[in-house]
């Protein structure tokens, strides 16, 4: 940013900050500073295009230098920010936890479609992080239970707080999966949902730079998925009411191999794709 604070105006700064993204291959250039200029300016995306000619105040620059700065160095979006958007949900997120995916958004529609009619259901959300999952569906369907847990002490205080603000009755506690005697959640659930780690660390230079550099490994990388996915079949086995359902997200790449884990262990499933055609979703169902 060399020119004179005074020559500065939106128009401006959208081209210059899009061509000095574009250089450091940070992806989507253009959607990356209109984002953290519309935020600077406590507007809209879209209203950015109404004020071309706006000029930048020299607090305004000083707002927005750090943030490019960050992204430059392909910190993700939303850690610079602190919050993004998930359905109906506002969650502040941090580097204690995982960015949510429109892919999980997706997740969340799917339970609601297929349980929208039934009442004081009991869900149970497995890895929750932000907590986005439960707290989405608790504000959609407000008769249900609704809990989380995670392995991660800085992930249960983030989703603590995002409950609050969202003004969402969930409750969160610290379990492991792989430790069930460390989950104080009791059930029996109707439900059981979770978005587990499901990227082999071998395929970690394959990311992008700003998911393998910023967003939590124990919430990314997992080298046993079989282990992971018999221990969540385990825990779903001895929790899920009867004819209760088990819904998770999973790698497109290993979907029939988890899918034959559930036949193996006696499940009913099928997979379903995501909204672009990919095979990412198991929902499961004891026979």
């Amino acid at each position: 940013m060399s020119k004179k604070v005074e020559e500065w105006t939106v128009l401006s700064m959208l081209e210059w900050a899009t061509d000095f993204f574009e250089n450091k291959d940070i992806p989507d250039p253009r959607h990356s500073i209109e984002w953290l200029l519309a935020e600077t300016l406590e507007i809209k995306r879209l209203d950015l295009y109404l004020k071309f000619d706006r000029p930048l105040s020299p607090q305004e620059l000083d707002t927005l230098r750090p943030m490019v700065k960050r992204r430059a160095q392909h910190e993700p979006l939303q850690y610079i920010v602190g919050y993004t958007d998930f359905i109906n949900a506002h969650i502040s997120v941090n580097e204690q936890v995982l960015i949510p995916r429109i892919e999980t958004e997706q997740l969340v529609e799917i339970i609601l479609d297929e349980h929208q009619s039934e009442e004081d259901l009991s869900v149970l959300d497995i890895g929750t992080g932000s907590g986005c999952i439960p707290i989405a569906l608790k504000m959609e369907q407000t008769s249900w239970e609704v809990s989380g847990i995670d392995i991660s002490e800085g992930a249960i205080h983030t989703a603590r707080n995002n409950a609050e603000q969202n003004d969402a009755d969930v409750s969160f506690t610290k379990g492991d999966i792989l430790n069930p005697n460390s989950i104080i959640e009791n059930g029996p659930f109707n439900i059981i949902v979770s978005n587990p780690p499901y990227v082999k660390p071998g395929e970690k230079d394959i990311l992008q730079q700003q998911v393998k550099d910023y967003e939590p490994a124990e919430a990314l990388f997992f080298g046993d998925l079989e282990k992971m996915y018999n221990s969540i079949i385990e825990f779903a086995s001895q929790k899920l009411t009867e004819n209760g359902y088990l819904y998770l997200e999973l790698h497109e790449k290993y979907s029939q191999e988890i899918l034959a884990i559930f036949d193996e262990q006696n499940w009913s499933a099928r997979i379903e794709n995501d909204y672009d055609k990919k095979p990412r979703f198991i929902i499961a169902q004891q026979r």
